[in-house]
């Protein structure tokens, strides 16, 4: 089981040193569950610094696809190998919604982050038009065929995908488990790697998405900023 914690925006490098040092308490000796925090580009430094002798993992929030050049605003995933960060998020909704992330521009930085050995959580997923026009299938199979088009069978073992709803993202709506699991089987039909569930999980409905049987995971949004209710999650998961 993978739970991840995405960041957003929060958080600089005294606050991200504060709460590293009460998670990797609050979670020490928890089992069956990896964990990963994905801090802004600021506090990666600080987050690994903290977490470097723990099980606990720092992943980036994105990754560009070259090792280096005229990319003024973006970071290489080699520069990221170098300070210790192990993966990267890549093609968060937000990314594709506010920022232009493309599928193919995701597949360039997919493929980048895992050429320089990095970790990646590859994001997908359909917006709330496209749920009720009855798109999800077309729309997921469309993003998680762009993804396999650059993925070495070498490298699947260091991608995982997580299935993350639009119109469920900062909500306070959840896809029902048995729509989760559905899609999940879905995604992995076409890639066998694990499946992260991303939209509004709290601890209060963790268990009950956890426990799907082909939901390995999920990906946190605002639950994550909080140590406690972060923690609660990764407990729900060690026992799903």
């Amino acid at each position: 089981m993978l739970i991840a914690g995405n960041w957003k925006m929060y958080k600089g490098p005294d606050e991200t040193r504060e709460f590293c040092a009460r998670l990797r308490a609050r979670l020490h000796g928890l089992d069956g569950v990896d964990v990963i925090v994905c801090p802004p580009f600021p506090s990666l430094h600080d987050a690994v610094g903290m977490l470097a002798t723990t099980e606990l993992a720092v992943f980036a929030q994105n990754a560009h696809w070259a090792k280096e050049g005229p990319y003024t605003g973006e970071v290489s995933p080699w520069m990221l190998k170098e300070m210790g960060v192990g993966g990267a998020l890549i093609a968060h909704s937000e990314r594709r919604s506010l920022f232009g992330e493309t599928d193919e521009s995701a597949a360039l930085r997919i493929e980048g982050a895992l050429d320089a050995g990095l970790h990646v959580i590859a994001c997908v997923g359909e917006t709330e038009h496209e749920r009720d026009a009855g798109e999800t299938e077309t729309v997921v199979h469309r993003q998680v065929e762009a993804i396999s088009t650059v993925v070495e069978e070498e490298n699947l073992e260091r991608l995982a995908i997580a299935y993350e709803p639009v119109w469920a993202i900062g909500t306070g709506r959840t896809a029902s488990p048995e729509q989760a699991e559905d899609v999940h089987e879905l995604i992995k039909s076409r890639l066998r790697v694990p499946v992260l569930y991303g939209g509004s999980v709290k601890p209060e409905n963790a268990e009950e998405l956890l426990s799907q049987p082909n939901v390995d995971g999920a990906l946190i949004g605002g639950a994550s900023l909080d140590v406690e209710s972060f923690a609660a999650i990764c407990e729900a998961a060690s026992r799903s």
